[in-house]
């Protein structure tokens, strides 16, 4: 996108994602085991840009059903897509997390910004497990590796109960991840219809299936309906 305005995503009303600002759009896909767990996110490929409206905002399909996925056809107008929004504004995650405590470490979880990744486990560990034994630096530092792949920022962790948030270091970037949400990177604010924000934080998935019980936010639901977004290179 070449707006020179400031990075933003606005929710419109039962319709589509505005980005407007330098938000890189690209494909994003998990790279699985052939056990099917979660292991890395393969490298991000561009996608071809779409055309830009008189204000620069580029429109993102929300109600999963666009021929032109991730981009917005107006599919919401032929079907009567409900967006209404269910998240919390501003400030959730310091309210609604608990901490699972750690050595080395404090991890924090909100389930309620499960979409499902399933980077938090393997056939051998988990997150919550391993919390309890990260005295091992080898189990702290795959504790970690877990929870920064976690798109939504169920998943946090700090160094020290009184310090901020360790977050890695990721682009502005909204990621159309393979059958499933948008991912909203680098701290990008999201207004919702009613004009408040959520919290801007460095990790948020958006629906965009258009079934979730969250919207805006991704809840899983994306698997549980089935959503395919029709990618023809993967």
């Amino acid at each position: 996108m070449t707006s020179e305005r400031e990075p933003g995503v606005a929710v419109t009303a039962d319709g589509p994602y505005l980005v407007s600002g330098p938000v890189r759009i690209t494909r994003k896909a998990v790279v699985r085991s052939a056990a099917g767990e979660a292991l890395v996110w393969a490298s991000p490929r561009e996608l071809p840009p779409a055309p830009e409206r008189a204000d620069g905002a580029v429109r993102l399909c929300r109600c999963g059903r666009s021929a032109s996925k991730p981009y917005c056809d107006d599919s919401h107008r032929r079907t009567g897509f409900d967006g209404t929004e269910a998240a919390e504004p501003a400030g959730p995650y310091d309210e609604h997390a608990v901490s699972l405590g750690g050595t080395g470490i404090e991890v924090r979880d909100y389930p309620r910004l499960c979409v499902g990744a399933g980077f938090c486990e393997n056939h051998a560990a988990n997150v919550w497990d391993m919390t309890a034994r990260t005295a091992d630096s080898v189990v702290r530092e795959v504790a970690m590796g877990m929870v920064e792949r976690c798109p939504s920022g169920r998943l946090t962790y700090r160094l020290a109960a009184d310090a901020p948030d360790n977050e890695p270091d990721l682009p502005v970037e909204v990621a159309a991840v393979a059958d499933g949400p948008l991912w909203l990177t680098g701290r990008v604010p999201v207004r919702l219809t009613d004009g408040r924000e959520l919290e801007v934080r460095n990790r948020v998935a958006l629906c965009r299936c258009g079934a979730s019980r969250n919207k805006p936010l991704c809840d899983g639901s994306h698997a549980r309906v089935g959503f395919r977004d029709g990618d023809p290179e993967e």
